[in-house]
């Protein structure tokens, strides 16, 4: 199915049915429901330590690694789609965080598990997504999909696992663009790479990277190439840590 479009959406549908017979795959009881109420969980703040030591610990735990998990998508799913500009940059990147700041808050504020950019929109984008309109129609269908969560509920991680593996293979394009004859920049590049799955986290795999490449560069004699903003990050990252 080489260049079909809709290839791993087709390929997900025919294991769902070959599935069935093999008991992978259950038949949903109905087709459409109603989406259950939210009123248990809507707006259901808990108030009491908002200005504790802890809550402030927490706070910015999640924001460094909601931030950094997103900035890691947005630069991965935008060098699948090849939409980073000359300085290996990604447009409008402060309207994408903003985004998806406004979505996270949301969810928190409805009760729904975190709102956040996944990076499964590499599949999209190798299916040929790359404007808005690919956003606002999947967005529709997520709408739909609640009527319909029977028939969404029966598709077992057996039938996406195969299309989470391809999405991987699409992920990691980009890294024939690294330079292995310089270490300084390779070795970041590898530890970033290995301590995402390893640490099931892809913020701790950025710190790896960075925190790395600053090293390296500073015992090469090569710290002019270190950006402030590199410098920066990088004493967020080991404050991170240790708080």
């Amino acid at each position: 199915m080489r260049k079909i479009k809709g290839a791993l959406f087709i390929g997900m549908i025919i294991t769902a049915i070959i599935g069935i017979p093999l008991g992978v795959t259950p038949i949903p009881t109905s087709i459409i429901s109603a989406p259950p109420s939210i009123s248990s969980i809507l707006l259901k703040f808990q108030w009491n330590n908002i200005f504790s030591l802890d809550m402030v610990i927490v706070l910015f735990t999640l924001l460094f690694m909601d931030m950094f998990d997103t900035i890691g998508t947005l630069v991965g799913v935008a060098t699948k789609a090849k939409m980073l500009d000359k300085d290996g940059r990604v447009p409008n990147l402060k309207k994408a965080l903003f985004a998806d700041a406004v979505g996270t808050t949301f969810g928190a504020c409805v009760g729904t598990s975190t709102v956040s950019t996944f990076v499964e929109s590499a599949s999209g984008v190798a299916e040929g997504g790359r404007t808005g309109l690919t956003a606002v129609s999947t967005a529709v269908m997520f709408v739909l999909s609640l009527f319909f969560a029977p028939i969404f509920a029966s598709i077992t991680p057996a039938v996406t696992c195969s299309a989470l593996v391809l999405v991987g293979l699409f992920m990691i394009e980009p890294i024939k663009e690294i330079d292995i004859s310089d270490f300084t920049e390779a070795i970041p590049a590898f530890l970033t790479i290995i301590m995402m799955p390893l640490s099931y986290s892809i913020s701790d795999g950025i710190v790896f990277g960075v925190v790395s490449y600053i090293v390296l560069k500073l015992f090469t004699g090569k710290a002019k190439e270190i950006s402030i903003t590199t410098v920066i990050i990088g004493i967020i990252f080991i404050l991170k840590f240790l708080i």
